[in-house]
């Protein structure tokens, strides 16, 4: 099978995320998979499919500082980018991918783990989804479905700024920001920290396409994008640039907070689950869920499916058990994939809000 490599090279910050809806947007069922590379010539911050940014995102910093942030239509958490990074986006039609999210993670890490140690760099896959070097986190990465296609994101480390990123993010205390960037400092690591010099781009692109060949089972061929990908690109780009997309996770929490009522309240949990960070905005109302809200950092494809989840689980008694009955029924029901997310943690979660502080 040939695998279409196409290098964007240095691109501004909003087309290194567009690339890859924009292939995606634009990919046939009977179409050849692509693997997209880019990276971006300034900084900004990207945040994850169901994240708050209000929770998780220093927006008077970015302002000042110029940084943009930009929602992309997969999930993870909110992370600072900049040209020290090359971005892999792995495009496949549906149907050539593997079935289930679970699988996608160790099959497209695989090519990149062993880019890492040709290297001389000890990286190996933790699941559900990062890339470690001796229990240092060398690199993340993401699932989504985006219109026919299956995308698998992620990236290599040059270098990463830990300084900036711990001021990009939302922290309780100044305090707190010191002991962030101090646990970043200590939990990252990069091709500068394990080599020192790190390999050229030609060099590494090379060795990863050489990989992924033996891995993946493809014929990697250098190939330019068609004007129709160039045209998606391009939509996608007014698409990400939309304040509208950017905010739509504030907008449904005001649009719960509209519907309190008497009897009604509005509170709110967080659970750390395997699978990421599930943020839960509950409206209960005589001991059920009257509305619900879920965020996080956590993967789910489809991408709409967790929103669909809550609206499943409206009406259900506010009790774990019935619950965790509830989504586990509602995931099935709707063909929800959260990889390192249960029912189980759904109900958790949930409870937490509607149980409050201990």
């Amino acid at each position: 099978m040939r695998l279409r490599v196409i290098d964007f090279g240095l691109v501004s910050a909003m087309r290194s995320q567009a690339v890859y809806h924009g292939l995606a947007e634009a990919m046939t069922s009977d179409g050849d998979p692509v693997l997209s590379l880019a990276s971006p010539e300034t900084p900004y911050v990207c945040v994850g499919m169901h994240q708050e940014i209000a929770k998780e995102v220093d927006e008077e910093f970015c302002r000042s500082n110029g940084f943009p942030i930009i929602r992309r239509h997969v999930g993870g958490g909110a992370v600072y980018l900049d040209h020290n990074q090359l971005f892999t986006h792995f495009i496949y039609p549906r149907g050539k991918a593997p079935e289930y999210a679970v699988n996608l993670y160790p099959l497209f890490i695989e090519p990149v783990v062993r880019t890492y140690k040709e290297f001389g760099i000890d990286a190996a896959y933790r699941p559900v989804n990062d890339i470690q070097v001796k229990g240092r986190k060398i690199g993340g990465t993401g699932a989504a479905s985006i219109g026919e296609a299956t995308v698998m994101v992620g990236s290599f480390m040059f270098d990463f700024d830990t300084e900036t990123m711990a001021h990009c993010l939302k922290v309780p205390s100044e305090k707190f920001r010191d002991k962030l960037f101090q646990t970043l400092n200590d939990y990252m690591t990069t091709m500068v920290k394990e080599l020192g010099t790190p390999p050229s781009r030609e060099d590494l692109k090379a060795r990863f396409l050489k990989h992924c060949a033996d891995v993946l089972k493809v014929e990697p061929v250098e190939d330019q994008p068609t004007e129709a990908e160039l045209a998606a690109i391009a939509e996608a780009e007014k698409m990400l640039a939309d304040p509208e997309w950017t905010y739509w996770q504030g907008r449904k929490l005001v649009e719960m907070g509209v519907k309190i009522s008497e009897g009604t309240h509005l509170t709110e949990s967080a659970h750390k689950s395997p699978g990421g960070l599930i943020r839960v905005h509950l409206l209960g109302r005589d001991g059920k869920l009257e509305d619900l809200m879920l965020s996080g950092d956590f993967t789910c494809l489809p991408p709409d499916g967790i929103d669909r989840l809550a609206e499943e689980l409206k009406g259900t008694p506010l009790d774990r058990e019935k619950l965790r009955e509830a989504a586990e029924a509602g995931m099935k029901k709707l063909g929800i994939e959260t990889p390192g997310v249960t029912a189980d943690d759904i109900a958790v979660a949930v409870m937490a809000a509607a149980e409050g502080p201990a």
